[in-house]
């Protein structure tokens, strides 16, 4: 293509700095028009920052922004979609009441006005058939599927005939199909021209869809862009993590963590550790709908000491409400739940956590975590909770053997007198996990417990999970990584519209598991 320039997007020397904090330091990359790039590190590497200073939501301390080979203005929007770049970040801005049609409009103009549904359909519909976003024009968001709802993401950003698209981890919400459908939306806008750039972490997403790839970590670039073919797997693993980190790395870890392969979990031959009758058994668990989350549907799940169970999905089919029943949370319209052989189906969730359960909620800073209350007082509400009201409390006391404790996890802080909001987010789940995986646990939930951490805090909160699976606990994993679930899971069930869509045990294929997870197929290896 004639007259182009060198680069589409180029930083140069870009720093962002928010307080004494330095998300980014000196990044400098050029990116090729016309390809499909990869920007990829661990979690706190910089990624989003970096596509936030492309985007104009964030200027930079230092630095410069290219577009196109013309700089624009940092940390102005406008300008920066006027020179051509659009940015779809993970979590979807779409309005939930409005329909498709009257989403792309509003996207296009940001004004009101009279229209009839028909002729936005017609108007719109082109536009979306030009991306394969197959979807009735006059159905509402909030009514359609992850998928469905990040190709319009896309669609809308493309409206302004953008010349660079960002996408911020557009696979970390999706079935296998749904990224397969992605990728497949990315070589069209490629063979259109447009420049797309990628925020991902796991190597073979790379490796399929990718021309070059950019190595973030700690905030600086480490290599890139670089071509795909001239970097091995293994090389941009341990670019990734760096060389330390990944000689303290378990192999199948690894491969899990940064996504080298998909790790099918253990041999289907190896006998269960489980053992003894179920700790948490459910029997026809239906709910109500209600404003938090779908309602469950004649739920069975077992789950025995001793084992770990994962819960697949994509989000928003169940989970959450999943987590509320067996906490006592959500109001039960049928069925029945007991806890090591006691009916707790009409007790509430004090008489659960004093029969042995404990939740590792899916907010850690919202659920899980007073953030302007202190260490020791966060630490220590699950035996003030479960005591009596008149039970003398002893400051001092409570503050060593949380200090005690927090040691014993290798959670970093200075003193138990400090907020919790003060800690960074591995160590705040270590705080969480000091508190909930104590001796007495008998049922765990862990609900995307190692979401937004780093390569090394995601590989803490895995073997602390493997450890109350050996001391006996039963574990119900809940989390939208398939690599994770495959990986420390002895079985794997697929959540569906509030039901359960097929259980699977090791070696898990992720082509039958994705499956299930869309509906496109229910098969189980059991």
């Amino acid at each position: 293509m004639p007259n182009l320039p060198k680069s589409a997007l180029e930083c140069r020397d870009v720093t962002v700095k928010f307080g004494d904090v330095t998300a980014l330091s000196e990044v400098s990359a050029s990116f090729a028009p016309g390809q499909i790039h990869a920007v990829v590190g661990q979690n706190g590497a910089g990624k989003t920052t970096f596509a936030r200073v492309a985007a104009g939501l964030v200027r930079p301390t230092f630095g410069a922004v290219d577009v196109m080979g013309h700089e624009i203005r940092t940390g102005q929007v406008r300008e920066s979609r006027a020179a051509g770049v659009e940015l779809v970040h993970q979590s979807f801005a779409l309005p939930p009441s409005f329909t498709v049609a009257e989403t792309m409009e509003f996207g296009a103009t940001d004004k009101g006005g009279i229209y009839s549904r028909k002729a936005l359909a017609e108007k719109w519909r082109p536009h979306l058939a030009g991306l394969d976003v197959q979807v009735d024009l006059n159905r509402r968001i909030r009514d359609l599927p992850i998928e469905t709802q990040q190709g319009i993401e896309i669609a809308r950003a493309l409206v302004t005939d953008a010349r660079v698209l960002i996408l911020d981890e557009p696979t970390a919400v999706l079935s296998p199909a749904g990224i397969d459908m992605l990728f497949s939306r990315v070589r069209r806008l490629k063979a259109r021209g447009v420049t797309v750039i990628l925020i991902l972490h796991k190597i073979r997403e790379v490796l399929g869809i990718a021309d070059t790839v950019t190595v973030l970590r700690g905030g600086r670039k480490v290599e890139g862009p670089l071509p795909i073919a001239e970097v091995p797997a293994e090389r941009l693993a341990n670019l990734i993590v760096g060389d330390a980190v990944a000689r303290t790395l378990d192999g199948h870890d690894r491969d899990a963590l940064v996504g080298t392969k998909s790790p099918a979990g253990g041999d289907a031959d190896q006998p269960s550790q489980a053992k003894g009758p179920a700790v948490l058994s459910m029997k026809a668990v239906s709910t109500r709908p209600d404003s938090e989350g779908i309602a469950l549907d004649t739920i069975d799940l077992d789950i025995r000491p001793g084992e770990i169970v994962g819960i697949a999905g994509v989000e928003g089919n169940g989970q959450k409400t999943l987590v509320r029943a067996i906490s006592a949370l959500a109001d039960l319209d049928g069925g029945s739940i007991a806890l090591a052989g006691q009916d707790v189906t009409r007790q509430p969730l004090a008489a659960r956590r004093a029969i042995g359960l404990r939740i590792i909620p899916f907010e850690r800073n919202v659920e899980g975590l007073s953030l302007t209350s202190s260490l020791w007082q966060n630490w220590s509400a699950r035996d003030l909770l479960q005591g009596s009201l008149l039970k003398v409390i002893r400051p001092a006391v409570i503050r060593e053997a949380c200090d005690r404790s927090l040691r014993a996890w290798s959670v970093h802080y200075h003193n138990c007198g400090q907020r919790a909001g003060s800690l960074s987010g591995g160590n705040a789940q270590k705080v969480i996990l000091a508190r909930e995986v104590d001796p007495a646990a008998r049922l765990i939930i862990a609900a995307q417990p190692t979401r937004g951490l780093d390569i090394g805090a995601t590989a803490f909160v895995w073997q602390a999970l493997r450890q109350a699976r050996d001391r006996g606990a039963a574990i119900l994993l809940i989390s939208s990584d398939l690599d994770e679930l495959f990986d420390i899971s002895d079985r794997v069930v697929v959540m569906l519209s509030g039901r359960l869509n097929g259980e699977f045990r090791a070696p898990f294929d992720i082509g039958s598991v994705g499956a299930a997870m869309t509906g496109a197929a229910v098969r189980a290896n059991a």
